[in-house]
């Protein structure tokens, strides 16, 4: 049975708040992002081949940096299990909203 946990209002707004500059998101193409609305354009809009350089054998870059820099661990146990920019995509798509319903 899964496991209910609530989020505080701040916390919901501190997920969605810019990073500071050290723990932004340098993506393969070049973007540096600093919050989650960032990154969930960013999924929406990067190749495949860019999305695959951060989510390859033994490597994921996306759900490191939400779980590490965001503390994110929900959305970070989401992208480990995406299997394409697509399914990351919507994944952080539907975090955004609901941390946004939440703020």
């Amino acid at each position: 049975m899964a496991r209910i946990i609530r989020i505080s209002r701040e916390e919901a707004k501190r997920r969605l708040e810019d990073v500071p500059d050290d723990k932004r998101f340098w993506c393969h193409d070049g973007r540096l992002l600093k919050n989650l609305g960032e990154f969930e354009k960013a999924l929406s809009e990067m190749s495949d081949e860019t999305f695959n350089y951060h989510s390859s054998e033994g490597r994921n870059d996306c759900s490191d940096w939400v779980r590490d820099v965001l503390g994110d661990n929900k959305l970070a146990k989401d992208l480990a299990k995406a299997k394409s920019r697509i399914q990351a995509s919507k994944a952080v798509a539907q975090r955004t909203s609901f941390l946004g319903s939440k703020a």
